[in-house]
């Protein structure tokens, strides 16, 4: 059972109006988001989830490379599920290794596995970047798990301003969400904030007031844009069109950015390693390491490489066969889900026929709701499956009650580098009801054993 630490104050003496200012969304759907306790890691095991975050993000990188170069439009289509209309873009080399956050396993044994990673538009940043330090505030005895969070978002803002401005784009950022979310709004304004801190020009437009001119640029009323941070994610933008005329204004943005008019944060490329295909590319291309001189004159992985994705990552392909035949528990995923849409736990496959789906039937002659449209978009994506890693049991009680449930810790990697964590309880498919709790280090315990 994972460590806590409540904090012994009310949830209105914690979170005052500095605090609802950054993270307006620590209560959500009328319940807490935010809790008022800590989730505690020895220091061993920060060390471990930053090296072995920093490893897994170089193998992303190594093989997006190879896929940009090497694989061909088909496999794109198929096998990560890519827009047509994105892959020119997706194509583009941009070398800015952008905002990235893992979601890591850490079992009942202590055993740590990256079971996704989250590289066109992860969130979570104003909790680890500022909530966490405030909250520690009342844990002395405790150490920041994410003291690097900061820096690391200036230095990449900076990497990438630099980058586009050879590129001819200039040096200041538009930074972009739809203005009536929340959490998106509150997480786009704190990057944002960064830039600002830097001495970067930069400004926020809401979404909706983006006007796209086909073949010029991206303008807010008469201000071309340049550079955008988009929260807002890749596969839904490609879909966008004019609400009047029905064109595909979301295919002219990335014109845009196929002739260099338009730089965008995170480049296009992340949409690939979204794609949870990517995973089962990687492990697909670890089994076969040993044979790739045969057809492509080199081996993609090092000894060392292949070490890092044996004990890092899981066994992952684009079919449960394997899982069925040997009677291994495995997860269902979309290639695109979030939120844990599109996700199921098979723990028991001998019972599991080979890939059936376990969507909710909905009758052909309903008016589907919202709800309903939403839970098909994700149940409808090719699937990837991957083996199951246990979770670990985590219980918190603060003065708003017992929340229990597993725990999901996500590790940040900005420009490559380890940045910090965002614990999250929830259930055993972490969705959007799982609640944040604060890591923090417990420098009593050190073994170095481990």
């Amino acid at each position: 059972m994972r460590q806590t630490r409540a904090i012994p104050y009310t949830r209105a003496q914690l979170f005052t109006p500095r605090i609802e200012q950054q993270v307006p969304y620590h209560m959500m759907y009328e319940k807490p988001y935010c809790l008022t306790a800590l989730t505690l890691y020895k220091d061993y095991e920060l060390e471990q989830l930053r090296v072995g975050s920093e490893n897994v993000d170089h193998l992303y990188r190594k093989t997006l490379q190879f896929v940009q170069e090497h694989l061909p439009d088909e496999y794109l289509l198929q096998q990560l599920g890519i827009h047509p209309a994105l892959i020119e873009s997706a194509r583009q080399a941009i070398p800015i290794d952008g905002f990235t956050r893992l979601d890591w396993i850490i079992s009942p044994q202590g055993k740590l596995k990256c079971i996704e990673n989250n590289t066109d538009t992860p969130s979570g940043i104003p909790e680890v970047a500022f909530l966490e330090q405030e909250l520690l505030h009342y844990a002395p005895d405790l150490q920041p798990a994410s003291r690097q969070m900061n820096n690391c978002i200036r230095q990449m803002f900076k990497q990438a301003v630099d980058y586009y401005e050879q590129q001819g784009l200039g040096r200041i950022i538009h930074f972009t969400s739809y203005d009536w979310h929340d959490e998106d709004r509150a997480n786009t304004l704190y990057m944002m904030e960064q830039c600002l801190a830097l001495g970067i020009e930069a400004k926020y437009i809401p979404l909706e007031q983006l006007k796209i001119v086909p073949g010029e640029g991206l303008y807010h009323d008469v201000e071309r844009i340049s550079i955008l941070y988009r929260l807002y994610p890749l596969e839904y933008l490609v879909e966008d069109r004019e609400a009047d005329s029905g064109r595909l204004v979301g295919e002219d943005l990335l014109q845009l950015v196929n002739t260099g008019k338009l730089g965008l944060l995170n480049p296009t490329q992340h949409i690939l390693t979204q794609s949870k295909g990517f995973m089962a590319t990687i492990w697909s291309l670890y089994e076969r390491n040993a044979q790739m001189a045969e057809y492509t004159g080199f081996t993609l992985f090092t000894a060392q490489e292949c070490e890092w994705i044996e004990h890092y990552l899981l066994p992952t392909y684009f079919t449960d066969q394997v899982f069925v035949e040997q009677q291994i528990p495995y997860v269902v995923k979309g290639f695109f889900g979030r939120e844990g849409l599109g996700t199921h736990l098979i723990e028991q496959p001998e019972q599991h026929s080979v890939a059936v789906s376990e969507s909710p039937i909905i009758d052909s002659n309903a008016i589907p709701t919202e709800a309903e449209e939403i839970a098909a978009y994700y149940e409808d994506q090719p699937k990837i499956y991957q083996q199951l890693h246990p979770m670990e049991p985590v219980s918190v009680t603060t003065t708003e009650g017992t929340f229990d449930g597993y725990l999901l810790t996500g590790a940040f990697v900005i420009g490559g580098q380890f940045a910090g964590l965002l614990p999250r309880i929830g259930g055993k498919v972490t969705d959007n009801l799982a609640c944040y709790c604060a890591a923090a280090v417990d420098p009593s315990i050190s073994d170095r054993s481990h």
